[in-house]
């Protein structure tokens, strides 16, 4: 059977069947379902590498598959998601149809380029990446359910409904035009270990605690 099926790639495959929930709650206007499964993978992807990495006689046709395949799914699970839960939020609006267009555009170039940066960098080196260029579009999953947040809770304070609706519309568009252009804009990022991926994980405890008690 083609493929790579041991428990170094479950994660992973975990994640893209979780976007894909996602984008299937997002047709169906289940929001906050559709931005949990969102975070959910954005978890899972930063601790897929690590179990990998615990593997020792990986060959390297598994290693490269790792490489492909983690790109592949995360092109669905912050390229085509976002794009669409964009795209739904404001109604099939053409102008976030462009707009999720361009990102999901963005989005896939960064991750083409990283998959050959990272190639080349192993053929240099078997130490662990210490930085990106760009930003890395896993940030997708703590930005997009932020920016949902604050909308929401705003607009909560306010009491309008019909003024969540059209802030949505403006800053979801804006923030995947933002993430977007920052994807493929070659600046350096340290890549967050330990203490950084904690310090991102109750950011993203704090989102989806107040994503679901803020109404």
């Amino acid at each position: 059977m083609l493929g790579v099926y041991n428990y170094t790639v479950w994660m992973t495959y975990s994640g893209m069947l979780l976007s894909y929930a996602g984008i299937t709650f997002t047709l169906n206007e289940n929001y906050r379902a559709a931005l949990l499964c969102l975070m959910i993978a954005g978890v899972l992807d930063m601790l897929d590498g690590k179990v990998a990495s615990t593997k020792k006689d990986r060959s390297e046709d598994q290693k490269d598959f790792g490489i492909q395949i983690d790109s592949m799914c995360d092109i669905i699970s912050y390229g085509v998601l976002p794009a669409l839960f964009v795209y739904k939020i404001n109604g099939f609006h053409r102008f976030s149809g462009i707009i999720g267009g361009l990102y999901l555009l963005c989005a896939l170039i960064r991750l083409c380029w990283f998959n050959v940066d990272e190639a080349q960098r192993q053929e240099r080196t078997s130490e662990e990446r210490n930085e990106y260029r760009g930003l890395p579009v896993t940030s997708a999953a703590i930005i997009l359910p932020f920016v949902f947040i604050v909308c929401r809770f705003l607009c909560n304070r306010i009491g309008s409904p019909d003024l969540f609706d059209s802030r949505v519309e403006i800053w979801s568009s804006a923030t995947l035009s933002v993430m977007g252009i920052f994807f493929i804009t070659p600046f350096r990022m340290r890549k967050p270990h330990w203490t950084g991926k904690a310090i991102l994980s109750l950011i993203g405890l704090a989102e989806l605690i107040i994503l679901f008690i803020e109404k």
